[in-house]
């Protein structure tokens, strides 16, 4: 007798490839809309979009290891425009994709109305905990941006996440969900896992879409996070964080925060002030 493998929601969905998912939504100019939901509940998730949705597989892989650094400056800039809500706000950091060992220096800035512009350069990722090599290319963004103010810091590595990414796309609104599990934030002298927490993001060029009536429809609503500022937030509690207070206080409880029992790849100083 011969035992068949167990279907998920996840295998029923049809495929799609990284070259027609990136011509049909590289979305670099997008809107996002974040969702914290239950590890338990992405297989209802995934079910509910079935007709809708094809999922990115790479050779029959549809789960991939990420790896994001981030930099910042000893005074914590990037981190403080967003915790002040500054309009002009940045993000600088490498993103590693663990299992094709891919990476990407990338700039995140806000454009009109609140839309998110990733500006990206092909890294190596033996130099993905060093900003030198593309210091250049950083300035030049920043500058572009008008936060010359930020061009001539000294950014440092502040901050590692890691976790799982499975990515969907729904070809009617030519948007791109992306779901994140097994997240770890790790800033080298303590360490945030939230096993049982995935977070849901919608990217998409215009607000609200099917898959977001889909999640308010389960009882969901968007959630002000940032894995960058919000496991700052969390791992350093003495820092200003009023736009993710409600956020942290719901998901990030002090339990989940432990001392690593290996080295981070990176290391700093303790950059607060």
């Amino acid at each position: 007798m011969t035992t068949q493998a167990v279907r998920t929601p996840l295998d029923s969905l049809a495929p799609i490839g990284l070259d027609e998912l990136t011509e049909r939504a590289a979305l670099q100019t997008r809107i996002d809309r974040k969702y914290v939901v239950p590890v338990a509940y992405v297989d209802a998730l995934l079910a509910g979009l079935h007709a809708q949705a094809r999922v990115l597989d790479i050779d029959g892989r549809r789960r991939f290891a990420y790896e994001s650094v981030y930099f910042d400056t000893p005074e914590l800039t990037s981190y403080l425009l967003a915790a002040r809500r500054r309009r002009r706000r940045f993000k600088v950091r490498t993103r590693t994709y663990l299992d094709s060992c891919h990476c990407w220096l990338e700039v995140k800035t806000r454009g009109a109305r609140g839309a998110t512009v990733k500006h990206r350069l092909p890294y190596s990722p033996e130099e993905r905990t060093n900003l030198q090599p593309g210091r250049q290319f950083v300035e030049e963004v920043l500058t572009t941006h008008r936060m010359p103010e930020a061009t001539a810091a000294a950014f440092a590595p502040t901050l590692i996440t890691r976790y799982h990414r499975t990515t969907l796309f729904i070809p009617s609104t030519a948007s791109r969900i992306t779901i994140d599990t097994d997240l770890t934030w790790d800033d080298t002298h303590r360490q945030l896992r939230l096993p049982d927490t995935a977070i849901v993001e919608v990217k998409s060029r215009t607000s609200g879409s099917g898959v977001d009536r889909l999640l308010w429809d389960d009882g969901f609503r968007p959630t002000r996070i940032s894995k960058y500022a919000t496991g700052m937030a969390a791992l350093h509690p003495d820092l200003p964080a009023a736009p993710w207070r409600r956020t942290l206080r719901r998901y990030f409880t002090p339990a989940s925060v432990s001392t690593p029992t290996s080295p981070s790849p990176t290391s700093r100083s303790d950059h607060r002030t």
